[in-house]
């Protein structure tokens, strides 16, 4: 090549992007701009959702475990202790009415954690996570598309368990529209301990960790009034079921299924309804935030 010759340029590269060899500097890899638009992020969030749940059909045996469970713990409560908790025969139909609504949260959040929980830690394990991240999407797209599924698996172990009680002697009387509300505040719940198992799943170390999250849901189900009115706990301890968010879930939906309800006269249980959805919201803005901000600092 002679002096007069100009440099090569390779039109492949960036236009101020000299070819090796010419003593320019090498070409620079640059990384495109992708565009923030309103729309962006639900579709995200919903691609990453329609991948868990293809997953999770693609398992059948362990969606069927997960369905299997609460119907058992159903059976199990409706005819082997409800006798004995109701005070006898004649209360025995009475307690089944009383259990169904702490039931179906009961089963649903401990579902939800789980299943949230573990499948993020398993995609943080094997790497999935880091391919993600990798990737020009919105960081909280994955996460939430991940509770987008663990509300779809909720909803269909509900309709299971709403049979299943139905079976059993369980009956509403408010009306179809009051039962809808009361079965949405409690998937309401349920979504917003989905946040929970995503934020512990982005903290733990391996999925068999993971696994063993719900232990931290027993005391919030056992110091609640899903089982046992609260006027039989110690005076303290009424006070903590009160104001446990899954005790407001569970007044509201007996109050709307038209269940007996306990009486009380703390305000989370006067106002069961709003002081739930409250609570909701409270617990997936708090999460939410700790999770998405795990999602973004791993494996820095």
């Amino acid at each position: 090549m002679s002096a007069s010759t100009p440099p090569t340029i390779d039109p492949g590269v960036n236009s101020g992007s000299i070819q090796a060899g010419t003593g320019a500097t090498p070409p620079v890899a640059t990384v495109a701009s992708y565009p923030t638009t309103p729309g962006r992020f639900p579709r995200e969030a919903m691609v990453c959702a329609r991948r868990q749940i293809i997953k999770m059909f693609r398992l059948p045996e362990l969606m069927a475990f997960n369905l299997l469970q609460p119907l058992l713990f159903i059976l199990l409560f409706a005819y082997v202790f409800a006798g004995a908790i109701g005070g006898g025969a004649e209360g025995r139909d009475d307690y089944r009415e009383f259990m169904m609504a702490g039931f179906f949260a009961q089963c649903i959040l401990f579902a939800t954690v789980s299943s949230s929980a573990t499948n993020i830690a398993q995609d943080m394990h094997k790497g999935m996570m880091d391919r993600f991240r990798s990737l020009p999407m919105t960081r909280g797209a994955v996460l939430t598309g991940r509770t987008i599924a663990d509300f779809v698996q909720n909803v269909m172990m509900l309709l299971m368990m709403i049979v299943m009680a139905l079976i059993v002697g369980w009956r509403i009387h408010e009306g179809f529209l009051k039962a809808l509300a009361g079965f949405g505040v409690i998937l309401f719940l349920a979504y917003s301990f989905s946040w929970v198992g995503a934020a512990i799943g982005t903290m733990v170390r391996t999925p068999e960790a993971a696994a063993g999250v719900v232990v931290i849901l027993f005391p919030l189900t056992m110091l609640s009034n899903a089982l046992v009115p609260p006027s039989t706990l110690p005076r303290v301890l009424q006070h903590v079921v009160n104001w446990n968010p899954y005790s407001a879930t569970v007044q509201s939906a007996r109050e709307l299924f038209g269940n007996e309800a306990p009486a009380s006269d703390s305000w989370p249980m006067q106002n069961a309804t709003l002081a739930s959805l409250g609570w909701s919201v409270l617990i997936i803005l708090v999460f939410r935030t700790i999770a998405v901000r795990r999602y973004r600092g791993v494996s820095r």
